[in-house]
């Protein structure tokens, strides 16, 4: 008899290519690998940014193929006003995303400035800086990242990945912090008291002049 349950072994087999896809992204990003293939290899860190999200856009296909092509059992979708609703918010949220990518550099974020500039250092380039959303969470991009997955009509496969990526989005945000404080320390550790991470909170935000503060303190260190 046909059933629309998902086999354990296709639940298995999507958790585990994304395990393996955060693995791999969390190791090649944190210091202890960088500093490691820096010293090994110097003459790759120019390229190591690039070479870094080449890896990740090529890792990022296995489970998202199998996120939107194994079959599993409708979960909710969404219809009426609540479409509109959610639908409007990931709208919204793909708006404030590219909205955002004017306060980054895009050159560095790609790893094109450090291949064009022959930049060998294990750090990253920019400076302290937060763009207006940065005022209200620590990491824009992930919340925006929340909203979209968490809007969309879910089957199974859709909610296995969306469940693990909510985990990476929260601990790899916590990994990134950790490089974060090696390269702002007290500055950001005060960002970090006073916004919080994934989730805007009402009575936790910096107003712009604080924000401004914020960046000339970085600058003065």
């Amino acid at each position: 008899m046909a059933t629309d349950r998902l086999p354990e072994s296709q639940v298995l087999l999507l958790v585990g290519t994304w395990l393996f896809y955060f693995l791999v992204h969390s190791l090649l990003a944190s210091l202890p690998v960088k500093r490691r293939v820096a010293g090994r290899w110097p003459g790759l860190m120019p390229a190591y940014r690039l070479l870094f999200n080449l890896l990740a856009l090529l890792l990022l296909l296995p489970p998202l193929y199998l996120t939107y092509h194994l079959n599993g059992p409708w979960l909710w979708r969404w219809s009426g006003p609540a479409w509109w609703l959610a639908n409007g918010l990931a709208l919204i949220a793909v708006a404030l995303f590219y909205w955002t990518l004017r306060y980054y550099d895009s050159g560095e974020f790609i790893g094109l400035k450090q291949w064009r500039e022959r930049v060998g250092s294990v750090a990253d380039l920019e400076r302290f800086h937060l763009s207006p959303l940065h005022r209200f969470v620590r990491h824009p991009w992930y919340a925006l990242g929340l909203v979209l997955i968490w809007s969309r009509d879910m089957n199974l496969p859709f909610l296995i990945t969306a469940v693990v990526i909510t985990l990476y989005f929260w601990l790899g945000s916590r990994l990134e912090e950790k490089k974060l404080l090696v390269y702002h320390g007290r500055v950001y550790q005060s960002y970090r008291q006073r916004v919080p991470a994934l989730l805007p909170l009402p009575w936790r935000y910096l107003t712009s002049e604080e924000a401004e503060e914020l960046e000339r303190d970085a600058n003065r260190e």
